[in-house]
C-alpha cells in the first residue's frame, strides 16, 4: 500500500510538474509573453524579465548614433558654405598724400579761400569711384587738432575736425596716420586726430595701432601703418593681432622712401619684401611726392608711391601725377584667405586746373599722354591685368 500511494503521489507531482513545465513553454512560446499577471507567479517572473529586456533596449536607442539634428545638435561645427565667384571677390581703392588745409603759419590762406567750406569739393570727381567699393583707404598727413602749441618744422598742419566731413561724404573710410606730419602738433596733436577720426567714424591705424574693417559681405580688412624710422619687427604684433581678430586681408601702408624721386630705396624695398614674407597681402607706400613702380613680390603687390593726391600744401605742383589703385581680393572659397589679385588703375592729376592747384583731383583723359605718362611711371601696362 505504501507503494502504491508513493506511486500514486508520485505520479499525481509529475503530472503537475508535467503541466507547469508546458504552461512555461507555452508563455515563452507566445508573443508577448502572458498577459495576467496576477493568476501565475511564474508568469509575472518572466514578464519582469522581458520588461527589463524592452527597457534596455529604449535605453540602446536613445544614445544611437541615429541623431534627429532638430531635436539633438550636432558636436561638430557646421562645414562653411562655399563662396560663388561673385561672393568672393574684395575691392579696396588706394590714394596717396591727402592734406587738407595749408601751412598752419602762413597768411596764404589759398586751401581755405578756394574750397570754401565745400565739404565735397576736393574728391567729388573721384567720389563715385570710391563709393563703389568696400573700402577706401589714404594716408592722411595732417594732425586733426584744435592745438596752437606745434613744432618748429619747415612746412606745419593743422586740420579743423569739422572739415573730416570731406573725407566721410567722399566715401573715404579709412585712413594712415603714421607719417612724418602727425606730430606736428606733438603727441596731444596725435591724440587730438586719433579722438577725432573715431568720432567722425573713420577708421585709422598706424604704427602703434592697427583697425579692422569689416565689409558689407563679412570679410575682416585688418589695416597697419609705418612711418619712415618704423621697423617691421615693431609691427609684427599688430600683424599677428589682426590675424588673431579675424582679419583674413592685411595691408600695410608704408609712408616711406625719399622725396622727389621716382625709384624705391633699397630701405623701402627692404621693407616691403618683409612684411610680405610676415603675412601682409599688400603693401601701399607715400611720401615721395612722386609716382614709383608697382612691383609683384612673391605673389603680392607692393605700390611703392601713389604721390600726392590731393595736397593742399602745395599751391604750384612741378609733378601733378597721381593715382587711384583700385585691387580686387580675390578670396578662396571658404573666404578664409586671399588666393588672387586684380588691379584696375586709373591714372589721375593732382588738380584739375593747370598751372598751380585748385585742390581737386581730376582722371587723365584715356590714353592721353599724361595717361600713358603715369603707367609708365607705375611700370604699368593695360594688359598687365
Amino acid at each position: 500500500m505504501k507503494s502504491s500511494c508513493f506511486h500514486g503521489r508520485f505520479k499525481s507531482v509529475l503530472a503537475l510538474v508535467l503541466t507547469a513545465a508546458l504552461s512555461v513553454a507555452t508563455i515563452a512560446c507566445t508573443p508577448g509573453g502572458n498577459t495576467d499577471e496576477t493568476s501565475d507567479p511564474a508568469g509575472t517572473t518572466l514578464d519582469t524579465e522581458v520588461e527589463q529586456s524592452a527597457a534596455t533596449t529604449i535605453m540602446l536607442e536613445t544614445v544611437s548614433t541615429e541623431i534627429t539634428p532638430t531635436n539633438t545638435p550636432t558636436p561638430s561645427p557646421s562645414p562653411t558654405p562655399t563662396l560663388m565667384p561673385e561672393e568672393r571677390v574684395v575691392t579696396v581703392s588706394f590714394a596717396g598724400d591727402c592734406t587738407l588745409t595749408q601751412d598752419y603759419r602762413s597768411s596764404n590762406r589759398q586751401f581755405d579761400s578756394v574750397v570754401n567750406g565745400d565739404m565735397e569739393y576736393c574728391f567729388k570727381n573721384c567720389a563715385p569711384l570710391f563709393k563703389s567699393d568696400d573700402l577706401t583707404l589714404v594716408n592722411l598727413e595732417n594732425p586733426v587738432t584744435t592745438r596752437t602749441k606745434h613744432k618748429d618744422n619747415q612746412y606745419i598742419f593743422q586740420m579743423n575736425p569739422e572739415n573730416l566731413e570731406m573725407l566721410t561724404t567722399a566715401g573715404i573710410e579709412a585712413v594712415n596716420i603714421a607719417n612724418n606730419h602727425i606730430n606736428d602738433f606733438w603727441s596731444d596733436g596725435l591724440e587730438d586726430t586719433r579722438t577725432n577720426l573715431t568720432e567722425h567714424g573713420i577708421l585709422w591705424s598706424d604704427d602703434h595701432f592697427g583697425s579692422i574693417f569689416t565689409t558689407s559681405k563679412g570679410f575682416k580688412i585688418g589695416m597697419v601703418g609705418l612711418s619712415n624710422d618704423t621697423t617691421v619687427n615693431q609691427v609684427k604684433g599688430i600683424i599677428d593681432n589682426l590675424r588673431d581678430d579675424g582679419a583674413v586681408i592685411v595691408i600695410a601702408s608704408c609712408h616711406f622712401g625719399q622725396e622727389g624721386v621716382y625709384d624705391p630705396t633699397a630701405r623701402q624695398m627692404k621693407i616691403a619684401h618683409e612684411l610680405i614674407d610676415y603675412g601682409v597681402d599688400i603693401v601701399v607706400g607715400t611720401h615721395p611726392h612722386r609716382l614709383q613702380p608697382i612691383e609683384k613680390y612673391n605673389g603680392h603687390y607692393i605700390f611703392y608711391s601713389l604721390s600726392n593726391f590731393c595736397f593742399g600744401g602745395n599751391y604750384s605742383l612741378s609733378d601733378p601725377d597721381s593715382v587711384i589703385i583700385q585691387c580686387e581680393f580675390l578670396m578662396d572659397e571658404d573666404g578664409s584667405k586671399c588666393v588672387d589679385y586684380r588691379l584696375r588703375i586709373f591714372p589721375y592729376s593732382q588738380t584739375s586746373t593747370r598751372p598751380g592747384n585748385d585742390f581737386c583731383p581730376k582722371p587723365y583723359e584715356w590714353e592721353s599722354e599724361e595717361y600713358f605718362r603715369v603707367m609708365s611711371r607705375l611700370g604699368w601696362a593695360q594688359g598687365d591685368e
